[in-house]
């Protein structure tokens, strides 16, 4: 699932989640809006679907990603995407 417009120069994200699981469902409705507003994307992956995945992430979903650097999980760390998107290194 991908939320906002994505394009070119636009930040990506990825949200690693799996089914039945209410942070992952918290982490999803908290982001969506910040990330429409910001204009960019985010990639939403099943940890559960990929053994590599799961064995890296699995005790840590929901995990949000930029690239390869984790930005939050379990619970929406607003601040740190903030400065993520405004292009400040933390």
């Amino acid at each position: 699932m991908s939320y906002g417009q994505g394009g070119r120069g636009l930040p990506q994200l990825t949200l690693l989640v799996r089914a039945y699981c209410h942070l992952c469902d918290e982490m999803r409705d908290a982001l969506a809006p910040l990330a429409s507003a910001a204009g960019c994307t985010v990639e939403e992956i099943d940890v559960d679907a990929d053994p590599a995945l799961e064995a890296r992430w699995g005790a840590w979903v929901p995990v949000l990603l930029a690239g390869e650097r984790e930005l939050c999980h379990y619970r929406l760390d607003r601040a740190r995407l903030a400065a993520y998107l405004a292009g400040e290194s933390n």
